[in-house]
């Protein structure tokens, strides 16, 4: 319970607290200016107004309900798809348990896709894990590390910035956070000589044990070249560091001229003896992904250079969820194994994803275009990702009234926009290049979404920061 104690409410959970107040208040009847509030920090883009993937659905309506196989109402493939799924469960029902580790069958399926984007890399389906989402799969891999105490308590080096909920997860594993500085002028670049200072330096506190990385990169939107792993993997190997790679973004890169590459295939083309001792935990997640389905819960690790008597552990810590969520195996099972073509599935689905990406790039755009117009914003293109990540400097007159009010003068910004606007975004500080400049904060916004919605979401945030900013 001590840990639990040091966990303290962040700015943004302060938001989102008053995010579920005003949604209350409007289902009592409350009047307000807007009709509805809009929860840009999540990521969730099916509360956004994204439609469900039709072969997704259908499979799982299959799965759910196996009469419908009895007539015609689904295609062939989603007919086929159900049966195979449903001989792997037991008693030939989603409603059973699975192995800790997940079905077999999404296991290998999963480990074929790893393959196939890799360029043909070998992947063991036995050093892949199913978790009820990859938050889950983080903890278990963090659950692995020695806590100690003192000087010899693990530390963890984590990006600034980072996903915002990570701080909170190694919090709650009784690790230490030891962070390092993307520099946003250069893309978010890595800076090597950063990391060493930083490692040298947190020897007096802590133990630094494994390096965790977003790529590509979370909130940031940026990618990392194949020359930044490179150098990240050879820091790693040169510290004994445990690789943690968030990579839950792969197939959302749509930058002109980008392209992701795998930390483990830059790994394996290093050759030994890198290859063969770095130990790399790569986080992939359903939610995250291009399907979107957040509420189904599931993603995946998988564990490259562990050693073999490690893996029992794994699981052993995956069996406190007893079982992943079968329906949100059944999701990875198709986002890893998606319609091919000559399948009757196949030119609708390949519709709809790619009309999916379509929207997102098209939306970045609108949204980093329309925030540089604004005063005090200055928005990087976007390369990847479901959010924009701006840049927002408050005058020094935002921060003489947040500290009369006791607030954040982030926080104080995010809850006029929400109070007003019906707007809910995260909200993160930054370091300023002068404190001339006043209070320097990062904003996060998925833009996710119908193109109407967004247009909406534009103009309430562009009316909005002008009255804001014609306050003070």
């Amino acid at each position: 319970m001590s840990v639990l104690r040091e966990i303290k409410q962040s700015a943004e959970e302060e938001v989102q607290r008053h995010l579920d107040i005003i949604r209350r208040q409007i289902l009592k009847g409350v009047t307000r200016p807007y009709n509805e509030v809009i929860d840009l920090s999540s990521g969730d883009n099916h509360a956004a107004g994204i439609k469900p993937i039709t072969f997704v659905r259908q499979v799982l309506a299959g799965c759910l309900y196996p009469d419908v196989l009895l007539g015609d109402t689904l295609p062939v493939d989603a007919q086929l798809r159900v049966k195979r799924l449903l001989e792997q469960c037991a008693g030939g029902s989603v409603g059973s348990y699975t192995d800790s580790s997940g079905m077999a069958h999404v296991q290998r399926n999963v480990a074929n896709f790893i393959s196939r984007r890799d360029g043909g890399l070998p992947a063991d389906p036995n050093h892949v894990f199913i978790a009820s989402g990859s938050q889950r799969a983080i903890m278990a891999i963090l659950k692995l590390l020695p806590q100690g105490e003192g000087t010899s308590q693990t530390g963890i080096m984590v990006p600034t910035p980072c996903p915002h909920t990570l701080p909170h997860l190694l919090k709650a594993a009784g690790l230490v956070t030891v962070p390092y500085q993307l520099t946003e002028e250069m893309d978010w670049k890595v800076d090597l000589l950063q990391l060493h200072k930083v490692i040298q330096a947190s020897r007096g506190h802590c133990s630094p044990r494994a390096l965790f990385i977003s790529n590509p990169g979370n909130p940031t939107g940026h990618i990392q070249s194949r020359r930044s792993i490179e150098q990240i993997i050879c820091f790693a190997a040169e510290h004994k560091l445990l690789l943690l790679v968030d990579e839950k973004y792969q197939e959302s890169v749509f930058g002109e001229g980008s392209e992701f590459v795998s930390y483990k295939k830059v790994l394996a083309e290093i050759g030994p003896p890198y290859s063969l001792t770095v130990e790399l935990a790569s986080f992939h997640s359903l939610s995250n992904g291009i399907m979107g389905e957040c509420g189904l819960r599931a993603g995946y690790v998988e564990l490259v250079n562990f050693d073999h008597t490690v893996l029992p552990f794994v699981e052993t810590l995956l069996c406190r969820d007893i079982s992943t969520p079968v329906l949100g195996q059944i999701a990875l099972d198709i986002m890893v194994g998606p319609p091919l073509p000559g399948d009757p599935s196949y030119n609708l689905y390949t519709q709809e994803v790619e009309s999916r990406r379509a929207t997102l790039e098209c939306n970045m755009d609108k949204a980093v275009d329309c925030l540089n117009t604004l005063p005090g914003f200055r928005c990087h293109p976007v390369k990847a990702g479901l959010f924009i990540y701006p840049h927002l400097t408050l005058p020094n007159a935002v921060l003489t009234q947040a500290q009369h009010l006791g607030v954040e003068a982030g926080l104080l910004y995010c809850g006029s926009l929400l109070e007003e606007e019906g707007l809910c975004v995260g909200v993160c500080e930054c370091v300023c290049e002068s404190s001339r400049q006043g209070s320097c904060w990062h904003i996060r916004m998925c833009v996710l979404m119908p193109s109407d919605v967004l247009e909406d979401v534009l103009c309430r945030l562009r009316s909005f920061h002008i009255r804001f900013l014609r306050g003070y």
